[in-house]
């Protein structure tokens, strides 16, 4: 004699369980779950021989179809890097216009120039190439030495004042404390400031004084109305753009006893076509000519 209990409601017998008067019934699982449980284990069995799946003490077993997750990785890694070697040459063999000019090439060159840059670069210029005081911003169009695509590279490659590199850009301004007085000093200030807009609190006459002392002793370098020589790395005067401050005193303080910026050479450290791609970056900033 059975002694299952039959469910009243529903006809169902139920399991004996119960919980706080709730009877659970006896109903079996669909015949479609049943089917995909058996082939899950199926599959489950198939898969751990297939593949490796088994831990052993130093390795796995390899399954039968020898198949390693490592080893599609590494030929992936490896077709990448051929894949890069092959631009990596073809920068290296290319001017910078011939870089500018292919759009596939351009496009690499940048984007490694970007990578390069955030690992060489942004110490002095950061992270944005936005620049501090003393350390040139690279986003805006003014540039001492030029700013075409070539330009950038010759200084990028030599460097800036630096003395172990025979190529080096260099510029030097003299001490203009041992050869004016206070006064002269000030009163070239004054007018250096006025001509990027700074009029200040200068009356006509040491206006005129410093326009003087500014012709005998600037403008050769500077030019006559502050536009600079790209030539012998003269910075312009007459924008709003200044590397070491733009007040009069600022500018008082870098006639009397000039700093001098140093960039090292990158070509030794990170070869020709790591200085083309960090070129072609900074070139595309917006500031590139």
């Amino acid at each position: 004699m059975s002694d299952k209990q039959i469910d009243d409601v529903t006809g169902v017998s139920t399991t004996g369980h119960e919980w706080d008067g709730i009877k659970e019934l006896d109903n079996p699982m669909p015949r479609w779950w049943l089917w995909v449980f058996y082939a899950t284990v199926v599959w489950a069995v198939g898969y751990a021989v297939a593949y490796p799946a088994w831990p052993l003490i130093n390795s796995a077993t390899s399954g039968l179809l020898g198949y390693s997750s490592r080893a599609e990785m590494r030929a992936q890694l490896d077709a990448i890097e051929a894949e890069k070697s092959g631009y990596l040459a073809t920068i290296a063999d290319s001017s910078m216009d011939e870089i500018l000019a292919d759009d596939a090439l351009y496009t690499f060159a940048v984007s490694a120039g970007a990578a390069a840059f955030r690992v060489n670069c942004v110490q002095c210029h950061g992270t944005g190439a936005q620049g501090s005081a003393g350390y040139p911003n690279l986003n805006d169009d003014v540039w001492i030495w030029g700013g075409t695509a070539e330009d950038i590279r010759q200084t990028i490659a030599h460097g800036v004042r630096f003395e172990q590199d025979d190529d080096t850009r260099f510029s030097e301004m003299p001490a203009f404390g041992d050869m004016l007085d206070t006064s002269e000093i000030n009163q070239v200030a004054t007018f250096v400031a006025s001509l990027s807009g700074e009029q200040g609190d200068a009356d006509a006459e040491d206006m005129a004084a410093g326009a003087e002392v500014y012709a005998d002793n600037c403008s050769v370098c500077h030019g006559e109305t502050g536009e600079g020589d790209r030539n012998v790395g003269a910075p312009a005067l007459n924008h709003a753009i200044w590397l070491y401050g733009s007040s009069v005193e600022d500018i008082a303080r870098q006639v009397r006893n000039p700093r001098h910026g140093v960039m090292p050479a990158w070509q030794a450290r990170l070869g020709d076509a790591t200085v083309k791609e960090l070129a072609a970056y900074v070139h595309s900033l917006g500031g590139g000519e």
